[in-house]
């Protein structure tokens, strides 16, 4: 058994008792560890955040569950004597929090098996938001509204929520969602006439001190259903920031929140089209461009025109449009390069009938801008650091093909 007295396994709402130091110990310059013979307080453990709060005016920042050694309390400044009787008092609106959301949590988790056969296999309770893991294999929105419904309607029914120790003997006689690994006495939660499950943390008195249930968001992970929700205060509070979003976005439309959604889609389909006219004139100035580059370009003794150009500020899309519309024309190689502030940019390509290894001119010159890159033999591209080096490795490349 353990040496602290856990007064929250009895009362998750007592936040003000009296205790005995039974333990100090320092083992960080300015924090202590303390023990005593009873506490509210609870640490870390069970998915659920640590309470914090106060030890006769010093400051509890955490508390560490030791098993069977205890509950130790984590003080910043100067802790008190051992033997000396302590008022221990916690934050009541952090405890509050941790309520709802741990209690929501086991509505939401029994809704769901309910529903779908689907147990909850992990909790985290996080600084803004909870999640657990569900063994759900076909999450759509329809249902996972569904498990919502039924969990806010078991909060707003405002059902007892009661607490009971048992011996293993007997939990193994009691329909419980999850089981135990722990030994001896066991600490069961039930929600009336929904769900019972061990547990360890604190908890409402009543569902409807939960307030409201809400999930946030879902996704697949490691073959299992996350779902991130929030419970009272927190609902709440994430309610103003989303409502918020949607009214900013919707003033940059001058139209109402509700509207917001069709103005977002109309924006869209209109930016699809732009893009889409933008990339054929772009196409058509590569094409121009292309031709005016092969035109000022003489053909070398194998009749191939080497079109080797540096430009500043050309991004990659650009400058591989521009090779593609050169080696468009027959024995036309392409050798391009850009630079911004911090890269060297490299494209070579050669038209069907042309000669040389791209890829091979590619990975010299890559040696000289202090970078990589590759391809095959009739395209390659690269980049490097060394903007310094781009026009000689250009110039490099095309030589090695006189």
């Amino acid at each position: 058994m353990s040496t602290t007295e856990r007064l929250y396994y009895q009362d998750s709402h007592l936040t003000e008792f009296t205790a005995r130091v039974t333990r100090v110990e320092e083992f960080a310059p300015g924090r202590f560890g303390v023990m005593l013979d009873r506490t509210a307080f609870y640490p870390t453990g069970g998915g659920q955040p640590t309470d914090t709060g106060t030890l006769d005016g010093a400051r509890v920042v955490e508390c560490v569950d030791q098993e069977e050694a205890g509950v130790l309390h984590v003080l910043e400044g100067e802790p008190p004597a051992v033997d000396a009787e302590i008022v221990g008092r916690v934050d009541w609106l952090r405890r509050l929090d941790h309520i709802q959301q741990h209690t929501g949590q086991h509505i939401l988790s029994q809704a769901l098996v309910t529903l779908f056969a689907a147990p909850t296999r992990a909790f985290r309770m996080l600084e803004r938001i909870s999640e657990i893991d569900v063994e759900l294999n076909d999450p759509t929105r329809e249902r996972i509204e569904q498990a919502v419904d039924l969990a806010n309607r078991v909060v707003w029914e405002d059902r007892p929520v009661r607490i009971y120790h048992v011996t293993t003997d007997e939990a193994a006689q009691l329909p419980l969602r999850r089981d135990s690994a722990r030994e001896g006495s066991l600490r069961v939660i039930e929600i009336e006439n929904f769900d019972l499950s061990p547990c360890g943390g604190t908890h409402a008195q009543r569902t409807g001190e939960v307030g409201l249930i809400a999930v946030r968001a879902w996704e697949r992970a490691k073959g299992m259903t996350r779902l991130e929700f929030v419970a009272g205060a927190r609902a709440l509070a994430d309610y103003r920031r989303a409502n918020e979003t949607a009214r900013q976005v919707a003033a940059h439309f001058s139209a109402g929140r509700d509207d917001a959604p069709a103005s977002v889609a109309r924006l869209l389909a209109d930016h699809k089209e732009l893009t889409r006219r933008v990339r054929e004139l772009e196409e058509t100035t590569a094409r121009v461009e292309a031709d005016e580059l092969r035109a000022a370009t003489a053909p070398d003794a194998h009749g191939t025109r080497i079109v080797a150009r540096t430009f500043a500020g050309r991004d990659a899309d650009s400058l591989k449009r521009l090779a593609l519309a050169l080696i468009a024309q027959p024995n036309t190689i392409a050798l391009l390069g850009s630079s911004d502030a911090d890269n060297a940019r490299l494209i070579f390509a050669r038209s069907a009938d042309a000669r040389g290894d791209m890829n091979t001119l590619m990975r010299a010159a890559c040696t000289l801008v202090a970078g990589r890159g590759g391809g095959r033999a009739d395209m390659a591209q690269g980049g490097g650091r060394n903007i310094a080096q781009l026009a000689n490795a250009i110039e490099t490349a095309a030589r090695s093909l006189a």
